[in-house]
């Protein structure tokens, strides 16, 4: 429904004229999301101060009919956070909710707005010499929420999980106006139903999350930092279980990459060169921190090279000497993603198969792609420890980009379905938002799309909260679902 004049004058009344956007070229930064794959219209980006008016504007939303797409810092990338085109979509920004509630350093924990910014969130707790671990490529602009919403990974997952494992409780505005405020920071609390994990990874579609309460931990005394160069992903999973089983918890990333990976951010990321003088198939970057000593963490890294080298299953390793190092070989990594841009397109792939499975599930993928499209440059990269896998692939050298990009659907039906095999997810981080809800029907049972649509019609049966996000607003199995195109751009 698109909203009529008089209707989006009650709307701005409720946040004041100054907090909500409607000319276009000030919308722009809401409209598209990072990659440039969805466009979206609104009449108006309402920018609430308080829950308060949050609480207005999803009552009036229900009672109207009007679409609501909540928005954090429009980071994410499956298109959850962008409106429809020409749908009359209002996107609720919560950037003006950004503030710190409280904390609590012995209980370890921090109460915050869901627009905080996830960086402001890390150093805050530093400032209370306690840790928030989640840690993104994004966090200077993500916000709380949005990362609650998605329920983001990163690259702390395999020794803190992710946001839902970081999240003891929330607040949350109902599409009824209604608040609920689930806010306590007990560890253990089982009075029924589980409310916040509907919430967590519900990508905006159940209601609006509005604060949150997030653990925190004690701030590491040692930290090492090593890359390690080996001649194969086989190898790379070898040394996992070996790094495993000889730092435990001290264990805090352990990231995959391929030789195109750090070509690429050697050629396109400014500042970023090899660390290495050899060349090398494949590397791991590996975090090790500890509680206790400085040194443990260093002898722990050390032991664990030694040991990797010794058995063959590294042929080369590095330690950072200095802050400014460890640093340097994360931003290595955290630029894989954004290198690949100006190589052309790039199909991309988040995907999680079984920790053990990664060296087969590769090797098949690789041959599929290659053997369906001649010359495709894969750049899989990722999270090794907790087996999410960034499967993307750059377009051939010289290839037309547009020519490349539309067969995304093609490439994603080949590699998805290898994912499948090895009891794997399509999605393992960013969610499902637009970009793979007409898939999620192929990929879950009837029975679980039934059980979300009916949860999706108890909190939300006025369909307002972020319509055709995650599920089909009409239709519950791939049988009776209209396929829908997605006309991508980038």
């Amino acid at each position: 429904m698109i909203p009529s004049p008089d209707l989006l004058a009650r709307f701005t009344a409720i946040v004041g004229p100054q907090h909500a956007v409607t000319d276009i070229a000030e919308q722009a930064p809401y409209l598209i999301e990072s990659r440039g794959l969805y466009r979206g219209t609104t009449p108006v980006v309402l920018k609430p101060g308080s829950v308060e008016e949050i609480s207005a504007i999803l009552k009036l939303a229900t009672e109207t009919g009007t679409a609501i797409v909540p928005q954090g810092g429009n980071t994410g990338h499956v298109a959850g956070q962008i409106p429809r085109p020409d749908a009359g979509d209002i996107v609720l920004s919560l950037e003006r909710l950004n503030k710190v509630r409280a904390v609590d350093p012995v209980g370890n924990v921090i109460v915050a707005d869901a627009g905080c910014i996830l960086a402001d969130i890390q150093r805050v707790a530093e400032e209370h010499n306690r840790l928030f671990p989640l840690s993104l490529g994004s966090e200077g602009s993500c916000r709380i929420g949005g990362n609650l919403s998605t329920n983001a990974g990163g690259t702390a997952v395999l020794a803190y999980g992710n946001m839902r494992q970081l999240c003891l409780g929330l607040e949350v505005v109902l599409p009824t106006g209604e608040i609920w405020d689930g806010l306590r920071s007990l560890k253990k609390d089982n009075t029924g139903y589980d409310l916040r994990d509907l919430f967590i990874g519900a990508e905006g579609t159940l209601g609006v999350i509005t604060g949150a309460v997030l653990k925190l931990y004690p701030q590491p005394v040692g930290h090492q930092v090593a890359f390690a160069g080996l001649k194969s992903v086989g190898d790379a999973l070898a040394f996992f279980d070996l790094a495993s089983s000889l730092c435990g918890p001290a264990l805090t990333g352990f990231e995959l990459m391929p030789r195109l990976g750090v070509e690429f951010t050697t050629r396109h990321i400014p500042g970023v060169r090899d660390p290495m003088d050899t060349l090398h198939s494949w590397y791991v970057l590996i975090d090790i921190s500890t509680t206790d000593t400085a040194e443990r963490a260093e002898q722990m890294m050390q032991s664990l090279l030694e040991r990797g080298i010794a058995d063959g299953l590294v042929e080369n390793a590095i330690i950072a000497s200095s802050e400014a190092q460890r640093k340097s070989l994360w931003h290595m990594r955290e630029s894989m993603s954004p290198a690949q841009k100006p190589e052309g397109g790039s199909i991309k792939h988040d995907v999680s198969v079984p920790v053990s499975s990664i060296p087969a599930f590769m090797k098949e993928a690789d041959a599929a792609v290659m053997a369906a499209m001649s010359g495709a440059r894969i750049c899989a990269f990722g999270h090794m420890g907790d087996g999410n896998i960034h499967y993307n692939i750059s377009q051939p050298v010289g290839a037309d980009k547009q020519a490349f990009i539309d067969r995304w659907r093609e490439m994603n039906a080949i590699v998805h379905g290898i994912v499948l095999k090895y009891n794997g997810s399509i999605s393992a981080e960013h969610g499902i938002g637009q970009l793979k809800r007409d898939e999620l029907a192929e990929v879950r049972s009837p029975i679980e799309i039934d059980l979300m649509q009916r949860i999706k019609h108890a909190f939300d049966p006025a369909g307002i909260m972020n319509p055709d996000k995650v599920l089909n607003a009409t239709n519950t199995s791939t049988g009776d679902r209209e396929q829908k195109e997605v006309g991508f751009q980038g």
